[in-house]
């Protein structure tokens, strides 16, 4: 024993460090990094079809607030027309999605960092994707366009991973074992 420390003192600890870094790496995973900015939120809604002007002051607009209550009618958020945590979680988790099934089906030159902020490059790389199906590129990705980009991921999904082709090693066949003949020993002269 070291400094009266057990073996399960340690165990236990690490244990405790370990749950702890867990816990914080999966903090990444949460819908939203932070509450968004008026401006954001605005963008978002812009970005995935709903009528909505991005300006500093968009969230007192009565477009703004119609659209939003619309967001959360269409998604049962309960509606209240308040950009609220649920809201924002929602809202974050769709652009999250969507970037990430954009990554898998376009895999553009400049990979789209998962976050939930609807950008100008979240917006040229929707574009890419339209042009792609021949659709009008607007930038905007209402659900109709997630819904395919959606079920093309999901096809990207399933399809196999090239494996490398295995060669096999040869086998090898052991040498028959030779047992060696005695040696003659001279006998001595008289």
């Amino acid at each position: 024993m070291w400094c009266g420390i057990k073996k399960s003192s340690v165990t236990v600890a690490l244990l405790g460090l370990f749950t702890a870094g867990a816990i914080i790496s999966n903090s990444g995973l949460a819908a939203r990094q932070r509450n968004y900015a008026g401006m954001e939120f605005c963008s978002v809604l812009q970005g995935l079809g709903y009528q909505v002007t991005v300006s500093n002051n968009c969230l007192q607009a009565q477009q703004t607030k119609k659209s939003i209550r619309e967001f959360q009618k269409g998604y049962k958020l309960g509606v209240d027309g308040i950009v609220g945590p649920k809201t924002q979680d929602h809202a974050a988790s769709i652009v999250r999605i969507l970037k990430a099934n954009l990554n898998l089906v376009l895999k553009p030159q400049k990979t789209l960092t998962v976050s939930q902020f609807y950008d100008t490059q979240t917006q040229a790389v929707v574009k890419q994707y339209q042009k792609k199906l021949g659709l009008e590129a607007t930038g905007i990705a209402d659900l109709a366009l997630r819904q395919r980009l959606d079920k093309e991921a999901k096809e990207v999904l399933k399809k196999p991973t090239s494996t490398p082709e295995v060669t096999p090693t040869p086998e090898v066949t052991p040498t028959p074992e030779v047992t060696p003949t005695p040696e003659v020993t001279p006998t001595p002269e008289v």
